[in-house]
Parts: C-alpha cells; sequence; structure tokens
C-alpha cells in the first residue's frame, strides 16, 4: 500500500509534489496532490471524456470541506492565492493512502473524519464519501459542509469570473445539477445532505503552481452553485456522487464495492506476488481506455491521448505482462483500422477529426507488438488471418514509399524526413521550427526496420509462405550489412545517430541502444558491449558517491 503519514502531509511543499489519480477507462479522470491542493489546471475531481478517450472536460475542479463540531468550525481544504494559503486543512491531514484508491484521514480535535475519492470505471463518474471515526463521542454534533467548485471548461484552458453562466442550480431532493454553459454536459452532483443552500459565488485567483514554473495561465476564477450541509455521527457516510449521469447517493456502497472487486479481479492472472507488482498491474490498467467500442491506450496522464507509438511500445506490458491478452488483441485489430498508405497513426486530435500520420516508428513498433502478442498468447489465427495481410501490405508501401519521403532505398535502408518534419520520437517543435529534425537515416528506424523485416520472414516462415519469406530475408541481409558498413563511428566506438542527406550526425544519443536491445538485433554482436557502454558513460546521469 502507498502511504504517508503527518510528517509528509503537514509538510506543503513536500506533499504538494506527490501526486494521485484516478480513472474511468474512458480517458476521463480525477486528480490532485494529497493535500487537495490543485497545483495543476488539470487537476480536478471530474474531468470528463465526452468523446472517449477524448473531448475531455473539466466539470469539478473539488470540494471546500468544513467540519463544524458544536461551535467552532475547521477548515480542511487548501488553496493556493496569490501570496497566501487559504485554508490550511493540509495541517488536520494525519494520513494519505491508496487502498486501493485515495482515502484521506483527517483528525480535529481527536474525532478522526475519514475521506475516500473513487471513479467508476466506464462512466464519467466520481465518488466522495465522508466518514466520521467511531472513535466520535455519541454526543457529538458534527456537521460537514460542502462547497463544490465548478470549472465548465476544456482542460486545457482555465475559466475566469463571467456573467454568461447560468448561475442556478436546479435541486430536488438528493440531486443538484449544474448546466453551467450551454452545449456542455451537466454535472450531477447525488448527494445524502440534510440541507442544500442553492445561493452560488464565485471563488477567484485560484493559482496553479506547476502551470507558472511552466509559463501557462495560471490563475483561475472558479464558480460555487451550492452549499451541501451533512450531519454527520460515528460510522455514518457522507456521499457526493459526481456524474455525467443522473445518479443516486444510496449506490455508493455499491459503486465502490463493484470497483474493488474490478480492481482484485486485475490481480488474478499476474501473481502479483508482493506490493510493487501489485501497484503496478493497478497502475497499468489507468492507461487502457475506450476509443469507440474498442480498446486504445492513454500516452500519458495528465494531458495526452492515444498516441500510436506510445501504444504499442507499451502494448506488451500493459496488456501481455499483466495476461489480459483480449484487450491486447482489441488494440492491436483496432488500431488496423486506422492503418493509411502504410502507416500506424501518430496521434488522435483532441478535438476529433482525421488521424495525424507524422512519425516514421510507430509503424515499426507495430510489427513488434504483434510479435510479442503472438509468443505471450499463441494466437496464431488472429495474426495469420487478420494481421498478417496488413503487416505485407505496410512492407510494400515502406518500399515504395509513403508520406514525408518514408522508403526504403537501394541499400536496404530506411530513409525517414525532410528538413521541415519531426518523424521520430524526438518531435518537439519550437516556432515552428523542428528542433530536432533528423531527417534521413535515423539509427533506431533502422534497428525498427531490420527487426520487422526478420518478423515477417519469421511469421511467411511460419504460414508457409516461402516465396515471401526468402524475400524479406534478403531484405533484411541487405539492411544489416548497408547498416554495418556505414553507421559504425570509430572514433567514438559506437554508432551514429543519423546519417543525414548532408553527412553523419556523431551525437551520442540514447536511440541506439535499440539497435542491440530488440529481439533481432541489427549490429554485429562483437560491438554491442562498445554501444552500451559509450551510452552509459556519455549520457546516463550519475549520482554522487555517498561519503
Amino acid at each position: 500500500m502507498i502511504q504517508f503519514d503527518h510528517s509528509v502531509c503537514s509538510n506543503l511543499a513536500e506533499a504538494n509534489r506527490c501526486e494521485w489519480l484516478e480513472s474511468n477507462g474512458l480517458g476521463g479522470f480525477a486528480s490532485s496532490t494529497i493535500t487537495g491542493l490543485n497545483t495543476r489546471r488539470y487537476h480536478g475531481l471530474l474531468i470528463a471524456a465526452t468523446a472517449p478517450p477524448a473531448g475531455r472536460t473539466a466539470l469539478l475542479s473539488k470540494l471546500e470541506e468544513t467540519l463544524v463540531l458544536g461551535e467552532n468550525r475547521f477548515e480542511l481544504s487548501c488553496n493556493q492565492y496569490p501570496e497566501t494559503v487559504h485554508p490550511q486543512g493540509y495541517q488536520y491531514l494525519q494520513r494519505f493512502r491508496l487502498d486501493p484508491f485515495p482515502v484521506f484521514t483527517y483528525e480535529v480535535d481527536g474525532i478522526e473524519l475519514e475521506k475516500a475519492v473513487f471513479m467508476v470505471h466506464g462512466e464519467n463518474t466520481t465518488v466522495v464519501q465522508y466518514q466520521l471515526g467511531n472513535s466520535a463521542p455519541r454526543s457529538a454534533k458534527c456537521r460537514l459542509e460542502i462547497r463544490p467548485l465548478v470549472s465548465f471548461r476544456d482542460y486545457h484552458w482555465t475559466t475566469h469570473q463571467n456573467d454568461a453562466i447560468n448561475r442556478q442550480a436546479k435541486v430536488i431532493p438528493g440531486m443538484a445539477s449544474i448546466a453551467l454553459y450551454a452545449g456542455l454536459p451537466t454535472l450531477h452532483l447525488a448527494h445524502n445532505a440534510a440541507a442544500i443552500d442553492p445561493q452560488g459565488g464565485w471563488y477567484r485567483r485560484f493559482q496553479y503552481e506547476v502551470e507558472r514554473k511552466r509559463g501557462l495561465d495560471y490563475e483561475e476564477d472558479l464558480f460555487n452553485p451550492c452549499v451541501l450541509t451533512f450531519t454527520l455521527e460515528p460510522g455514518q457516510t457522507a456521499v457526493v456522487i459526481a456524474s455525467t449521469e443522473v445518479r443516486n447517493a444510496a449506490w455508493a456502497n455499491a459503486l465502490l464495492h463493484q470497483e474493488v472487486v474490478r480492481r482484485k479481479s486485475l490481480l488474478q492472472n499476474t501473481n502479483a506476488s508482493d506490493e510493487l507488482l501489485t501497484q503496478l498491474t493497478r497502475a497499468a490498467d489507468q492507461f487502457i481506455v475506450s476509443r469507440r467500442a474498442h480498446k486504445t491506450v492513454i500516452a500519458g496522464y495528465p494531458w495526452f491521448a492515444d498516441w500510436g507509438r506510445d501504444t504499442m511500445i507499451a502494448l506488451p506490458g500493459l496488456t501481455l505482462a499483466t495476461r489480459r491478452f483480449d484487450i491486447a488483441r482489441n488494440i492491436l485489430l483496432e488500431f488496423s483500422q486506422y492503418i493509411d498508405e502504410g502507416m500506424l497513426p501518430n496521434r488522435f486530435p483532441d478535438s476529433g477529426g482525421s488521424p495525424e500520420y507524422n512519425t516514421a516508428d510507430a509503424t515499426l513498433w507495430y510489427f513488434e507488438a504483434i510479435r510479442a502478442y503472438l509468443e505471450a498468447s499463441g494466437d496464431e489465427s488472429v495474426v495469420r488471418d487478420h494481421l498478417y495481410p496488413v503487416l505485407v501490405d505496410i512492407i510494400g508501401w515502406h518500399v515504395k514509399g509513403t508520406r514525408y519521403n518514408i522508403r526504403m532505398e537501394e541499400n536496404g535502408l530506411l530513409h525517414a524526413g525532410t528538413p521541415d518534419t519531426q518523424l521520430t520520437w524526438m518531435d518537439a517543435v519550437s516556432n515552428a521550427k523542428c528542433v530536432t529534425p533528423r531527417n534521413g537515416y535515423p539509427v533506431e528506424i533502422q534497428a525498427l526496420w531490420y527487426n520487422a523485416l526478420r518478423i515477417m520472414e519469421a511469421l511467411a516462415i511460419r504460414f508457409g509462405a516461402t516465396a515471401a519469406q526468402q524475400r524479406f530475408a534478403s531484405m533484411a541481409g541487405s539492411a544489416h550489412e548497408s547498416f554495418n558498413r556505414l553507421f559504425w563511428n570509430e572514433e567514438a566506438a559506437c554508432l551514429y545517430d543519423v546519417i543525414g542527406d548532408s553527412g553523419s550526425d556523431a551525437s551520442i544519443r540514447p536511440n541506439q541502444v535499440f539497435a542491440i536491445s530488440l529481439p533481432y538485433s541489427i549490429l554485429e554482436p562483437a560491438k554491442a558491449a562498445s554501444v552500451l557502454e559509450v551510452v552509459e558513460h556519455r549520457t546516463l546521469r550519475r549520482r554522487p558517491a555517498r561519503t
């Protein structure tokens, strides 16, 4: 179990570096720091995926919580405003743990209040539960006031006070529905509060420190549509369910049980015998999301959607190591539907529209993902009948040439790119110019190309395609000979990073490690150790030895 005690929770600087994440299998998520102080504009209790896995809309930013004991009021929340942190509820936070979802334990005047936050898989729904500890005296008069703060915006943006909002929440017993702007989803807050005050107002000038450091807009105003007041007794639970669907607070325990069972089931096939494997298996599940009726992989939270390169690199670890072969198969088949001119999509735009195909390596990683899937699952029929023909077509396009000057040259190597394109993972752009274009023959592209050709040779043998096997073997042999002749940098005792149209780039980067790490290595074995040694000593940042 991942947990932090009061020594960490009460240290605001340290605690704000500890972030938690809940996801819903759609691309939506909830996230913040363990203190509840939002340091990113991407933090929030409900970021809904309205067009899974994209269309992410920040609906509920946070809940401001006040515990009332008799005549005394204790603010449990925490916010960064200009030059001040207010309230300072982190001082009451005794513990934070993932069990299996975020659980916060506050202690006020000897009374414990525990808060749990989890998302419902397959829904844009976040459940927040509060429970007074059994140690609280029965005579204690406890109230919990909750002020929802909403933003209703694209998750990349910030919102600011304006008069265009619909200020009036629709209130019925057990439900407050907020539709701040036309065209955005309605936020339904199911609750078991004793009272609700629908009179709202703006909270101004929240500051997000991480965004400030990134040089982005870091101030935001949030709207409070209502105040929920709960009467608490020991063992009693206060519930808020924030959802784009109409839910009932009475369902909270059933939803919790359902989610606990689902997460435990993830561990059944992995033999997760220690805490690290358990946490990694659960974390892996958060990256598998839906696209239409199929599965895909989120490239990273909080701001990425699904990228072809990242999906194929991550697929073995996320689905094969966890023995979720059905999901691996689903992802491989789904991406096959998007292959165009022999290329796998690099990314799907957040706003929808046509996929982008500006990558030279995503398609080559697809070969490796399929090889790994076949080895782990033994599912020969799907590979033979559905995926192998797709791979044959991809090779054909790379031989004759496809987008961005991606083509096999007479020397058997794969040329990729122009001075104005960034087709490898080093794809940063500044002022509309590629920072590292690497056009020509990038070293890892050759390694992946050779690996793909040897995979095709092995598949052709397995499927009895003799002529194809001979062709792939010949192509691989040609690539191997040219690579070892052109890429070895004798002076540096390693590989060139790029053989470009204007010469050889001797930059020592970790890209060359792929020449020795893939199942089919393109580099002569005698030189592999030298490559690893040079890369390790020139690129690996070492910590100084302790004295």
